[in-house]
Protein backbone atom coordinates (compact mmCIF):
# COMPACT_ATOMS: atom_id res chain seq x y z
CA UNK A 1 0.00 0.00 0.00
CA UNK A 2 0.94 3.51 -0.70
CA UNK A 3 1.95 5.57 2.10
CA UNK A 4 0.79 8.97 2.66
CA UNK A 5 1.81 12.29 4.19
CA UNK A 6 0.90 15.65 5.20
CA UNK A 7 2.37 18.85 3.71
CA UNK A 8 2.98 21.82 6.20
CA UNK A 9 1.24 23.92 3.34
CA UNK A 10 -2.01 21.99 3.95
CA UNK A 11 -2.37 23.85 7.34
CA UNK A 12 -0.68 27.42 6.80
CA UNK A 13 -3.00 29.41 8.12
CA UNK A 14 -2.49 27.29 11.29
CA UNK A 15 1.50 28.22 11.27
CA UNK A 16 0.77 31.29 9.96
CA UNK A 17 -1.22 32.51 12.90
CA UNK A 18 0.60 30.45 15.35
CA UNK A 19 -2.16 28.34 16.24
CA UNK A 20 -0.07 25.15 15.51
CA UNK A 21 4.01 24.11 15.70
CA UNK A 22 5.80 21.21 13.91
CA UNK A 23 4.89 19.14 17.13
CA UNK A 24 1.17 20.10 17.07
CA UNK A 25 1.20 19.45 13.19
CA UNK A 26 2.96 15.90 13.37
CA UNK A 27 0.40 14.75 15.75
CA UNK A 28 -2.17 16.33 13.67
CA UNK A 29 -1.21 13.99 10.44
CA UNK A 30 -1.30 11.19 13.16
CA UNK A 31 -4.79 12.25 14.11
CA UNK A 32 -5.28 11.63 10.52
CA UNK A 33 -3.93 8.43 10.16
CA UNK A 34 -1.17 9.32 7.86
CA UNK A 35 2.09 7.96 7.61
CA UNK A 36 4.43 11.09 7.12
CA UNK A 37 5.18 14.32 6.88
CA UNK A 38 6.17 16.90 4.72
CA UNK A 39 8.09 19.81 6.45
CA UNK A 40 8.16 23.36 4.35
CA UNK A 41 11.29 25.12 6.06
CA UNK A 42 10.75 28.49 2.96
CA UNK A 43 10.07 31.75 5.37
CA UNK A 44 6.27 32.98 5.44
CA UNK A 45 4.59 35.42 7.15
CA UNK A 46 4.96 34.58 10.79
CA UNK A 47 7.23 31.65 10.46
CA UNK A 48 11.09 31.26 11.40
CA UNK A 49 12.53 33.66 8.40
CA UNK A 50 15.01 30.78 7.81
CA UNK A 51 12.83 27.39 8.50
CA UNK A 52 9.92 28.39 8.53
CA UNK A 53 7.37 25.41 9.66
CA UNK A 54 10.34 23.68 11.03
CA UNK A 55 10.91 26.38 13.69
CA UNK A 56 14.39 26.03 14.53
CA UNK A 57 17.43 23.97 13.45
CA UNK A 58 18.53 23.82 16.71
CA UNK A 59 20.13 20.32 17.48
CA UNK A 60 17.81 19.73 20.69
CA UNK A 61 14.87 20.97 18.49
CA UNK A 62 15.43 18.75 15.89
CA UNK A 63 16.02 15.66 18.12
CA UNK A 64 12.71 16.14 19.58
CA UNK A 65 10.96 16.48 16.07
CA UNK A 66 12.34 13.37 15.39
CA UNK A 67 11.64 11.34 18.56
CA UNK A 68 7.87 12.17 18.24
CA UNK A 69 8.30 11.15 13.99
CA UNK A 70 10.09 7.88 15.89
CA UNK A 71 7.43 7.76 18.08
CA UNK A 72 4.36 7.19 15.38
CA UNK A 73 6.88 5.50 12.92
CA UNK A 74 6.20 8.16 10.51
CA UNK A 75 8.61 9.25 7.74
CA UNK A 76 9.85 12.86 6.88
CA UNK A 77 10.27 14.44 3.49
CA UNK A 78 11.46 18.50 3.42
CA UNK A 79 10.64 21.25 1.62
CA UNK A 80 12.87 24.00 0.34
CA UNK A 81 13.58 26.23 -2.07
CA UNK A 82 16.99 27.13 -4.57
CA UNK A 83 19.43 24.83 -5.75
CA UNK A 84 22.91 26.73 -4.00
CA UNK A 85 25.17 24.66 -3.01
CA UNK A 86 25.60 26.16 0.47
CA UNK A 87 21.91 26.24 1.11
CA UNK A 88 21.30 22.72 -0.03
CA UNK A 89 23.96 22.09 2.31
CA UNK A 90 22.64 22.95 5.56
CA UNK A 91 19.15 21.74 4.87
CA UNK A 92 20.70 18.27 4.56
CA UNK A 93 22.42 18.55 7.62
CA UNK A 94 18.82 19.47 9.10
CA UNK A 95 17.43 16.13 7.20
CA UNK A 96 19.78 14.21 8.41
CA UNK A 97 18.72 15.43 12.19
CA UNK A 98 15.13 14.21 11.37
CA UNK A 99 15.73 11.55 9.14
CA UNK A 100 14.02 12.50 6.52
CA UNK A 101 15.47 11.09 3.19
CA UNK A 102 13.65 12.76 -0.05
CA UNK A 103 14.04 16.93 -0.19
CA UNK A 104 12.27 18.73 -2.60
CA UNK A 105 13.34 21.88 -3.99
CA UNK A 106 12.60 24.22 -6.92
CA UNK A 107 14.78 26.66 -9.76
CA UNK A 108 14.03 30.04 -8.07
CA UNK A 109 12.36 32.38 -10.46
CA UNK A 110 14.78 35.42 -10.10
CA UNK A 111 17.22 33.01 -12.10
CA UNK A 112 15.33 34.21 -15.60
CA UNK A 113 16.49 37.99 -14.41
CA UNK A 114 20.11 38.83 -15.68
CA UNK A 115 20.86 41.00 -12.41
CA UNK A 116 20.09 37.85 -10.37
CA UNK A 117 22.07 35.40 -12.14
CA UNK A 118 24.90 37.73 -11.82
CA UNK A 119 24.46 38.36 -7.96
CA UNK A 120 23.42 34.13 -7.75
CA UNK A 121 20.38 34.94 -5.89
CA UNK A 122 17.74 32.63 -4.33
CA UNK A 123 14.73 33.90 -5.60
CA UNK A 124 12.05 36.39 -4.42
CA UNK A 125 9.43 35.64 -1.47
CA UNK A 126 6.25 36.27 -3.24
CA UNK A 127 6.43 35.10 -6.58
CA UNK A 128 2.85 36.19 -6.94
CA UNK A 129 3.02 38.87 -9.54
CA UNK A 130 6.13 37.88 -11.14
CA UNK A 131 5.48 36.52 -14.76
CA UNK A 132 7.83 35.78 -17.62
CA UNK A 133 9.07 33.34 -20.26
CA UNK A 134 12.46 31.74 -19.14
CA UNK A 135 15.66 32.27 -20.91
CA UNK A 136 16.15 28.61 -21.44
CA UNK A 137 19.88 29.15 -19.84
CA UNK A 138 18.16 29.21 -16.82
CA UNK A 139 18.06 25.44 -17.02
CA UNK A 140 21.59 24.97 -17.74
CA UNK A 141 22.33 27.07 -15.09
CA UNK A 142 20.06 25.03 -12.90
CA UNK A 143 21.80 21.63 -14.27
CA UNK A 144 25.44 23.14 -13.57
CA UNK A 145 24.74 23.83 -9.57
CA UNK A 146 22.81 20.90 -8.77
CA UNK A 147 25.54 18.64 -10.04
CA UNK A 148 27.98 20.00 -7.26
CA UNK A 149 25.44 18.94 -4.53
CA UNK A 150 25.57 15.11 -6.17
CA UNK A 151 28.16 13.68 -3.90
CA UNK A 152 27.03 14.85 -0.60
CA UNK A 153 23.53 13.24 -1.67
CA UNK A 154 25.21 10.42 -2.29
CA UNK A 155 27.46 10.05 1.32
CA UNK A 156 24.49 11.08 2.86
CA UNK A 157 21.86 8.69 0.76
CA UNK A 158 19.15 11.58 0.95
CA UNK A 159 17.61 12.64 -2.69
CA UNK A 160 16.67 15.71 -4.01
CA UNK A 161 13.44 15.68 -5.79
CA UNK A 162 13.06 19.21 -8.47
CA UNK A 163 9.36 20.44 -8.46
CA UNK A 164 7.44 21.75 -11.11
CA UNK A 165 6.90 24.77 -9.14
CA UNK A 166 3.88 26.75 -11.41
CA UNK A 167 6.58 28.06 -13.69
CA UNK A 168 8.61 25.14 -15.56
CA UNK A 169 6.57 22.91 -17.96
CA UNK A 170 7.81 19.47 -17.71
CA UNK A 171 9.40 18.73 -20.79
CA UNK A 172 11.66 21.70 -19.54
CA UNK A 173 12.33 19.74 -16.14
CA UNK A 174 12.68 16.85 -17.80
CA UNK A 175 15.44 17.86 -19.98
CA UNK A 176 17.16 19.29 -16.60
CA UNK A 177 17.03 15.97 -15.16
CA UNK A 178 17.84 14.37 -18.36
CA UNK A 179 21.23 16.56 -18.31
CA UNK A 180 21.84 15.82 -14.66
CA UNK A 181 21.89 12.11 -15.48
CA UNK A 182 22.04 10.77 -11.40
CA UNK A 183 20.29 8.82 -9.65
CA UNK A 184 20.08 11.46 -6.40
CA UNK A 185 18.34 14.05 -8.50
CA UNK A 186 15.28 13.36 -9.46
CA UNK A 187 11.38 15.31 -10.04
CA UNK A 188 8.93 16.10 -7.60
CA UNK A 189 5.57 15.50 -9.42
CA UNK A 190 2.90 18.50 -8.36
CA UNK A 191 -0.54 17.11 -9.25
CA UNK A 192 -1.54 20.59 -10.03
CA UNK A 193 1.08 22.94 -10.77
CA UNK A 194 1.67 22.32 -14.68
CA UNK A 195 -1.65 24.68 -14.27
CA UNK A 196 -0.18 27.84 -14.06
CA UNK A 197 2.34 27.09 -16.82
CA UNK A 198 -0.64 26.29 -19.24
CA UNK A 199 -0.42 22.63 -19.18
CA UNK A 200 -2.68 19.78 -19.10
CA UNK A 201 -1.90 17.80 -15.25
CA UNK A 202 -2.20 14.95 -17.58
CA UNK A 203 0.37 15.75 -20.17
CA UNK A 204 2.44 16.84 -17.16
CA UNK A 205 2.37 13.34 -15.21
CA UNK A 206 3.12 11.27 -18.30
CA UNK A 207 6.26 12.99 -19.03
CA UNK A 208 7.57 13.36 -14.92
CA UNK A 209 6.68 10.08 -13.92
CA UNK A 210 9.55 7.84 -15.10
CA UNK A 211 11.71 11.01 -13.24
CA UNK A 212 9.58 11.14 -10.06
CA UNK A 213 10.79 10.85 -6.74
CA UNK A 214 8.27 12.51 -4.63
CA UNK A 215 4.99 14.28 -5.17
CA UNK A 216 2.46 16.95 -4.09
CA UNK A 217 -1.24 15.42 -4.23
CA UNK A 218 -3.90 18.44 -4.29
CA UNK A 219 -7.14 19.67 -6.36
CA UNK A 220 -7.79 22.46 -8.02
CA UNK A 221 -10.46 24.60 -9.77
CA UNK A 222 -10.27 27.73 -12.12
CA UNK A 223 -12.34 30.94 -10.67
CA UNK A 224 -12.90 34.28 -12.35
CA UNK A 225 -10.68 36.99 -10.90
CA UNK A 226 -11.56 40.51 -12.84
CA UNK A 227 -8.10 42.27 -11.25
CA UNK A 228 -5.76 39.80 -13.12
CA UNK A 229 -4.27 40.19 -16.38
CA UNK A 230 -5.81 37.21 -17.72
CA UNK A 231 -8.80 37.07 -15.78
CA UNK A 232 -9.01 34.11 -14.40
CA UNK A 233 -6.67 32.09 -11.51
CA UNK A 234 -6.04 28.69 -10.48
CA UNK A 235 -7.61 27.69 -6.70
CA UNK A 236 -7.30 25.05 -4.37
CA UNK A 237 -9.65 23.29 -3.05
CA UNK A 238 -9.82 19.85 -0.98
CA UNK A 239 -8.83 16.83 -2.77
CA UNK A 240 -11.32 15.65 -4.74
CA UNK A 241 -13.85 18.41 -4.54
CA UNK A 242 -12.44 19.91 -7.80
CA UNK A 243 -12.35 19.71 -11.81
CA UNK A 244 -8.50 17.90 -11.95
CA UNK A 245 -9.02 13.99 -12.83
CA UNK A 246 -7.15 12.92 -9.51
CA UNK A 247 -8.09 8.92 -9.67
CA UNK A 248 -6.56 9.19 -13.39
CA UNK A 249 -3.32 11.57 -12.28
CA UNK A 250 -2.36 9.11 -9.77
CA UNK A 251 -2.88 5.71 -11.86
CA UNK A 252 -0.49 7.23 -14.28
CA UNK A 253 2.34 8.65 -11.50
CA UNK A 254 2.00 5.07 -9.77
CA UNK A 255 2.18 3.01 -12.79
CA UNK A 256 4.81 4.49 -14.33
CA UNK A 257 7.13 5.13 -11.48
CA UNK A 258 8.48 3.81 -8.45
CA UNK A 259 7.33 6.52 -5.62
CA UNK A 260 6.17 4.65 -2.69
CA UNK A 261 4.87 7.36 -0.74
CA UNK A 262 1.99 10.17 -2.38
CA UNK A 263 2.35 13.94 -0.14
CA UNK A 264 -0.95 15.77 0.62
CA UNK A 265 -0.52 19.41 -0.10
CA UNK A 266 -4.03 20.60 -0.13
CA UNK A 267 -3.72 24.38 -0.62
CA UNK A 268 -6.69 25.43 0.32
CA UNK A 269 -7.90 28.51 0.30
CA UNK A 270 -5.32 29.98 -1.85
CA UNK A 271 -4.83 31.20 -5.47
CA UNK A 272 -2.40 31.41 -7.80
CA UNK A 273 -1.82 32.88 -11.15
CA UNK A 274 -1.15 32.16 -14.56
CA UNK A 275 2.59 32.41 -14.34
CA UNK A 276 3.60 31.77 -17.94
CA UNK A 277 1.93 32.80 -21.57
CA UNK A 278 -0.92 31.32 -22.33
CA UNK A 279 0.16 28.34 -25.01
CA UNK A 280 3.46 27.74 -23.59
CA UNK A 281 2.41 24.18 -21.91
CA UNK A 282 -0.38 23.43 -24.69
CA UNK A 283 -3.55 24.58 -23.60
CA UNK A 284 -4.33 27.62 -24.62
CA UNK A 285 -7.22 29.31 -23.06
CA UNK A 286 -10.03 28.13 -19.97
CA UNK A 287 -12.85 26.50 -20.14
CA UNK A 288 -12.67 22.76 -20.18
CA UNK A 289 -11.91 19.62 -17.95
CA UNK A 290 -9.89 20.57 -15.12
CA UNK A 291 -9.03 24.29 -16.28
CA UNK A 292 -13.42 25.15 -16.49
CA UNK A 293 -14.10 27.79 -14.63
CA UNK A 294 -16.33 27.82 -11.75
CA UNK A 295 -17.65 30.00 -9.19
CA UNK A 296 -15.42 32.25 -6.69
CA UNK A 297 -15.32 30.59 -3.16
CA UNK A 298 -16.14 33.38 -1.47
CA UNK A 299 -18.07 36.88 -1.67
CA UNK A 300 -15.46 38.70 -3.92
CA UNK A 301 -17.48 41.80 -1.76
CA UNK A 302 -16.13 40.63 1.12
CA UNK A 303 -12.61 39.20 -0.29
CA UNK A 304 -11.16 38.56 -3.59
CA UNK A 305 -9.51 35.74 -4.85
CA UNK A 306 -5.77 37.18 -4.57
CA UNK A 307 -6.56 37.49 -0.58
CA UNK A 308 -7.28 33.96 0.37
CA UNK A 309 -4.26 33.03 1.07
CA UNK A 310 -3.71 35.71 3.80
CA UNK A 311 -7.14 36.45 5.15
CA UNK A 312 -5.81 37.61 8.85
CA UNK A 313 -5.18 41.41 6.42
CA UNK A 314 -9.07 41.61 5.45
CA UNK A 315 -10.77 40.82 9.66
CA UNK A 316 -10.28 38.78 12.38
CA UNK A 317 -13.90 36.79 11.60
CA UNK A 318 -12.87 36.10 8.50
CA UNK A 319 -9.82 34.19 9.55
CA UNK A 320 -11.41 31.96 12.23
CA UNK A 321 -13.89 30.92 9.16
CA UNK A 322 -11.04 30.34 7.24
CA UNK A 323 -8.42 27.95 9.67
CA UNK A 324 -11.95 26.09 10.48
CA UNK A 325 -12.37 25.44 6.59
CA UNK A 326 -8.45 24.58 6.48
CA UNK A 327 -8.35 22.24 9.12
CA UNK A 328 -11.96 20.31 7.97
CA UNK A 329 -10.62 20.44 4.51
CA UNK A 330 -7.66 18.67 5.19
CA UNK A 331 -8.92 16.08 7.41
CA UNK A 332 -11.38 15.57 4.42
CA UNK A 333 -9.01 15.69 2.00
CA UNK A 334 -7.24 13.06 3.95
CA UNK A 335 -10.12 10.70 4.16
CA UNK A 336 -10.14 11.09 0.04
CA UNK A 337 -6.71 10.19 -0.10
CA UNK A 338 -6.38 6.87 1.82
CA UNK A 339 -9.83 5.65 0.45
CA UNK A 340 -8.83 6.87 -3.44
CA UNK A 341 -5.05 4.67 -2.63
CA UNK A 342 -7.38 1.91 -1.06
CA UNK A 343 -9.46 1.62 -4.64
CA UNK A 344 -5.80 1.96 -6.66
CA UNK A 345 -4.17 -1.26 -4.77
CA UNK A 346 -7.81 -3.21 -4.97
CA UNK A 347 -8.06 -2.65 -8.61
Amino acid sequence: MIKIGLDTESLHLWFQNHRMDIFGFIETAHEFGLDGVMINIISDYGLDPEWGTLGSNAPEHLARVKALLDKYNMYCEIATKGIGYDHLVKVLDVAEAIGADIIRTYIPITLNCSADRKTGGEGKYDLGKIRLDFDPAVFDDAAESLRKIIPELQKRRIKIGLENHEYETSEELVNVIKEINSPWIGLHYDFGNSMMAWEEPEQAARNMAPYTVTTHFKDHIIIPCPDDKYGYVVCGVPAGQGNMDLPGLLKIILDNSAITRLNLEMCYPYCAQFKRTPGVGGVEKVGEGCFKVEPPLFNPDVIKPNQYYYPQEISAELLEEFLKKQMDGARASAEYTKKLCREYAGR
